[in-house]
């Protein structure tokens, strides 16, 4: 797949020019921004600001342009500054330079003592050294007190700005369109399964999350979900970004629907009505409630796949047909929970992670081993011809129903001992999978143990 651009993104994406910015935001950590610069330019050169851009702006992902093509725009020049004012810049900006700082005695009495900053100690993007502050002609090695600086100072920005040198051929008032690639946002998706005490059908309720750390607070945003995986150019030298604060949780009602199609290779999913989005916010918005799926409990025996004790699997069909499912459902935590009948509290039974799936296509999830039903399996026989033509190999599989109720137990065998394999013995029929895989259905009623039995001829003649 090749990797993403802003400009296809700009132009596949359309933005409805509105008070609000728009909204993609990809389940990878990454959003696509839009959102309109009132511009009232002068005939030949001007000078353009933005301080409304994320603190994890990609500044070579941004682009300036006039959607409607009245006003051809030529950008002269773009840059991106993130230096924006602090305590440590400022006293970098002072450095060799005197200052006051305020001191408060034991008495909570505040006065001014007077020092010379010889280094500030910040570093634009590494570790911050020790301030060194003469005072009295004599070295500090921290600050004496609060720095009180005269002036902010002509080159200082108090936030990230994106600034453009821009010709127009002549003057004229528009509404263009802003566009950038940011880090700090994501989506998820999970689900909710509940089922009753017994019985195979579930109630499904599908939740997108978003989360923003961006720096930025978005207001009555209009959001797009994109699900898939969608290729990106990594840097050569990865920069991490500290997680900021703790996140705050917010549920929002959704009396509308989500609304989702086939974009591309992917799936877009489009909020119902604007969202506003606080930096450090995470919301969820209900996409997905299907009731009364057909979802059967399945009794899996798979060494290879799930180790050495029986899985409890649950599988649905993902159609509409199915307790009105049938939509294209993004990769997410799926959480499985049962009703208990004495008392209708619900009870965590298990979880896993659902990948993207595709309208009628089929869902099996592992959700943990079972308790109540015992099995051994062992190697009874091994034999080899005497030319080295075949070998044969002879198994048991022995199973114990613990339970108060019948219950039917796949028993999956693979045979990978060479190219051509097939059984001589069996207790009980199987189905063959694969190539490489066959598959035993065991019914047991309470309390009843059973034995399969199997013999595998591998030949390589």
């Amino acid at each position: 797949m090749k990797p993403i651009s802003l400009a296809s993104l700009l132009a596949s994406l359309p933005l409805a020019l509105a008070a609000g910015p728009a909204l993609t935001i990809y389940n990878q950590n990454f959003a696509v921004v839009r959102e309109t610069l009132p511009l009232d330019l002068q005939a030949g050169v001007n000078t353009v600001h933005f301080s409304g851009a994320t603190t994890q702006v990609e500044a070579d992902s941004v682009v300036l342009r006039d959607v409607s093509g009245q006003v051809p725009l030529r950008i002269l020049e773009q840059s991106y500054r993130a230096d924006a004012a602090s305590e440590g810049l400022l006293l970098q900006m002072h450095e060799g330079k005197e200052l006051d700082f305020l001191v408060r005695d034991q008495q909570g009495r505040e006065h001014p003592v007077r020092g010379r900053v010889i280094r500030s100690g910040h570093r634009a993007g590494g570790e911050a050294a020790t301030p060194i502050v003469e005072v009295d002609g004599k070295l500090r090695f921290s600050l004496p007190g609060q720095p009180i600086f005269p002036s902010l100072g002509d080159d200082a920005i108090l936030q990230p700005t994106l600034s453009w040198q821009l010709h127009s051929e002549r003057a004229a008032r528009l509404e263009a369109e802003l566009g950038y690639i940011t880090g700090g946002m994501s989506w998820q998706a999970a689900y909710n399964l509940i089922a009753p005490e017994r019985g195979d059908q579930v109630d499904i309720v599908g939740w997108v999350t978003v989360n923003n750390s961006t720096g930025k607070r978005f207001d009555e945003a209009t959001i797009k979900l994109m699900a898939g995986d969608v290729n990106r150019v990594q840097p050569d030298v990865p920069m991490a970004r500290a997680a900021r604060g703790g996140m705050m949780m917010a549920a929002m009602a959704a009396p509308e629907e989500v609304t989702q199609k086939a974009f591309d290779e992917f799936h877009l999913y489009s909020l119902p009505r604007p969202v506003t989005l606080r930096d450090q916010e995470t919301k969820q918005v209900e996409f997905l409630r299907a009731t009364g799926v057909h979802a059967p409990q399945l009794y899996i025996y798979d060494p290879g796949k799930y180790g050495a004790k029986i899985a409890t699997v649950r599988e649905f069909k993902n159609a509409r047909e199915n307790g009105g499912l049938g939509v294209p459902m993004p990769r997410g935590r799926a959480r499985f929970y049962r009703q208990d009948a004495a008392d209708n509290r619900l009870e965590f039974v298990g979880e896993n992670t659902l990948d993207h799936t595709a309208r009628n296509e089929t869902v099996r999830l592992y959700t943990g081993d079972v308790f109540d039903i015992a099995v051994e399996r062992k190697q009874t026989d091994t034999s080899m011809s005497s030319r080295n033509e075949f070998r044969e190999e002879a198994f048991e599989v022995k199973l114990r129903n613990r339970k108060a109720e019948e219950v039917e137990v796949r028993v999956v065998e693979r045979f990978h001992g060479g190219p051509n394999w097939r059984l001589l013995q069996q207790s009980d029929p199987h189905e063959k999978i694969d190539a490489r895989t066959a598959e035993f259905r065991v019914k047991l009623k309470p309390d009843e143990e059973r034995a399969i039995t199997f013999r595998v001829r591998y030949e390589w003649r």
